[in-house]
């Protein structure tokens, strides 16, 4: 299972977006499920539909609908919030957001750090279980 962030679903669904075509064929070539969280998918329906993209945050969700159906999209939620502010507090000064923090929650959960995402800075700084880091397969392998 990968994890999926939110400059991922909206470069994915904003053809306009410069990680578009990244995202796109990332998605093409995935075998794996996806699995993200509510707060992400509240983040990038927000996204789409500032962007004037209000179809198109539709189209997102169905998308996720029909990928939950052939079990290749999975939808986490954490309820500890104290470990969303205690994340939040120790990356104050990038500073981390609530979906972000339940990614790291995610990783946790997962036992691994692999996320396709376009906010390299912060994947690059976050930690999941303090210690351990992210590995972005948008990227290249270094």
């Amino acid at each position: 299972m990968i994890i999926a962030d939110t400059g991922f679903w909206v470069g994915l669904f904003d053809h306009t977006d410069a990680a578009h075509p990244r995202c796109k064929q990332f998605l093409a070539q995935c075998r794996e499920p996806l699995a993200t969280t509510s707060p992400v998918l509240t983040e990038t329906v927000h996204l789409l539909t500032q962007r004037r993209f209000h179809r198109v945050a539709q189209d997102f969700l169905r998308l996720l609908t029909d990928f939950q159906q052939r079990q290749f999209f999975e939808l986490f939620n954490s309820h500890d919030l104290s470990r969303h502010l205690e994340l939040m507090r120790q990356y104050a000064d990038l500073p981390m957001d609530f979906a972000d923090a339940s990614l790291v929650i995610l990783a946790e959960h997962l036992g691994h750090g692999r996320i396709v995402s376009t906010d390299r800075r912060d994947f690059h700084a976050y930690r999941w279980k303090n210690h351990q880091p992210f590995r972005n397969l948008l990227e290249p392998l270094e």
